[in-house]
């Protein structure tokens, strides 16, 4: 596994196929880069994923910056080639995908979002106070400092599907250590911190997007995905069939083949 500085922070990372990478994927919160295994060798062009800050083994969250700053610092060291490249981002990699593509366009050739948890794009919908109420009991146990029921309490509702009871001891263990880097994301995700719903900012953006959910997703993500659509001018939206939130890490196949048929033209 290759490692360096990228964005100021100690980073490790993977790489797929043959050549200078042609994609760079962006794994969700309490992940790593290996959350691409499955889906990775099938885009049928070299690709690169890192671990963000405080996951896999990169370095920490530096608390001297946010996170959502920390992470798209490090991803922007990996758009540095000569040509521009494709950026995939699943979950919170979504949301920096996004961030790269609206200050880094010439450097970025198409975009997918895989179900984006930019939260604040779907502010005063029903759906964005559903899912406050279905996050109370995970609010709570952060606030009361109960990591571990607070792990159990999110991978339960954005977990692959598996049940916590079933995970083996050191992978609880590692989910409750890790699970504070969760509400260190609010003040992007929940408040637009990057400030990427400003005004006519996503309008503004000319890189392809293709907005992908499972076709069991949480209504809020199909909200978000709604909003975003709604404003960026070449947007368009695909279900991957019989996935959930974890649609890379469960279903690599079919989300594959959305992100191959989107490069297809390009």
């Amino acid at each position: 596994m290759p490692n360096g500085r990228r964005g100021g922070t100690e980073c490790y990372w993977r790489e797929w196929g043959e050549g200078a990478p042609e994609a760079l994927l962006i794994h969700c919160t309490l992940a790593h880069s290996g959350a691409w295994k499955g889906l990775a060798p099938l885009l049928g062009r070299p690709a690169v994923a890192f671990d963000m800050p405080g996951h896999g083994r990169s370095g920490p969250w530096d608390r001297a910056r946010d996170l959502h700053d920390q992470t798209t610092a490090m991803a922007e060291d990996f758009l540095t080639g000569d040509a521009p490249m494709n950026v995939i981002g699943h979950s919170f990699g979504a949301t920096v995908a996004l961030r790269l593509a609206l200050q880094h366009p010439a450097r970025v050739r198409r975009l997918v979002l895989i179900e984006p948890v930019y939260f604040v794009a779907a502010q005063g919908t029903e759906e964005f106070e559903a899912h406050a109420a279905m996050m109370a009991p995970f609010n709570a146990a952060i606030e009361d400092g109960r990591t571990v029921a607070a792990a159990r309490a999110f991978t339960e509702k954005w977990g692959t599907g598996a049940r916590w009871d079933d995970l083996r001891p050191d992978q609880r263990a590692a989910l409750a250590e890790q699970i504070t880097l969760v509400p260190a994301q609010a003040g992007a995700i929940f408040e637009d911190g990057p400030g990427l719903l400003a005004p006519r900012r996503l309008e503004g953006c000319a890189v392809p997007v293709l907005l992908a959910q499972g076709e069991h997703a949480w209504p809020v993500i199909d909200a978000v995905n709604a909003a975003l659509a709604a404003r960026l001018p070449h947007a368009s939206r695909a279900t991957i069939p019989g996935a959930g939130h974890m649609a890379p890490i469960t279903h690599p196949e079919a989300a594959a083949e959305h992100i191959r048929a989107f490069f297809a033209p390009h």
